[in-house]
């Protein structure tokens, strides 16, 4: 298979701009995500400048950027702010605050504004059926699992992600999201459990020219890396 043939939309997971606006040229990502592990990654210094930036770049695609705050007074307010940088803009609200509080209400209350939201941080079938029951009906949203970190403790992602698909198709233009995407194969996975978006990392994203190598080839163009290295390095046994 090849990625012209999938249904899964790929979206940009990342924070530095002239890597968001190369993609956005390039025409293949469908939207962008960000967070602020990845701000922080990337240096942002002032996060409404930061905003402002893409959405006059990006102006068309699906945008998320996540709220700050982690009390539900304040994340309120900074949602509503971020919501009205654009209409392509999507507002990430966490499934609970780190104090382990659910953020239902926030996300109820949100939504009856009509605001988009992303509902990240998800990692179970329940969390996903709670966000799903608070979005308004015919409101845009989607629901962040974050597949790659479920695998990581050594659980099947695809029993829950084909799980949450069932669940988001109950509620009109709420959509999933595979999070975390390790591997390129990931992109494949999701799209055959139905899933609607995948996120990737720039440095995934590379790796897509390997796409259909020819593994006899690929073997000794990774055996002539090592005889390079080791000629580099000048060891004798």
């Amino acid at each position: 298979m090849e990625l012209k043939d999938l249904k899964v939309d790929v979206y940009a997971d990342g924070a530095e701009i002239s890597e968001m606006v190369e993609m956005y040229r390039r025409g293949f990502v469908k939207g962008f995500t960000t967070n602020p592990t990845l701000m922080k990654k990337a240096g942002v210094e002032d996060y409404t400048k930061f905003v402002k930036n893409i959405v006059d770049e990006i102006p068309d695609l699906p945008i998320s950027f996540e709220v700050f705050a982690d009390d539900f007074e304040t994340m309120r307010k900074e949602a509503k702010k971020l919501s009205s940088f654009g209409r392509n803009v999507y507002v990430k609200i966490p499934i609970t605050n780190s104090r382990g509080e659910s953020s239902i209400g926030v996300i109820e209350e949100l939504s009856k504004e009509g605001i988009r939201l992303n509902v990240t941080a998800v990692f179970t079938v329940a969390q996903v059926q709670k966000a799903v029951k608070a979005f308004t009906p015919d409101t845009e949203n989607i629901v962040s699992v974050f597949a790659g970190r479920i695998a990581d403790t050594g659980r099947d992602p695809e029993e829950v992600m084909k799980e949450t698909v069932g669940i988001c198709s109950r509620k009109k233009k709420t959509k999933c999201l595979w999070a975390s995407c390790r591997e390129v194969f990931n992109i494949f996975q999701a799209d055959r459990c139905g899933v609607d978006i995948i996120t990737v990392t720039y440095d995934i994203l590379d790796k897509l020219t390997l796409l259909g190598r020819d593994l006899e080839e690929f073997s000794l163009e990774t055996v002539r890396m090592f005889e390079m290295d080791s000629r580099n390095l000048g060891f004798k046994i």
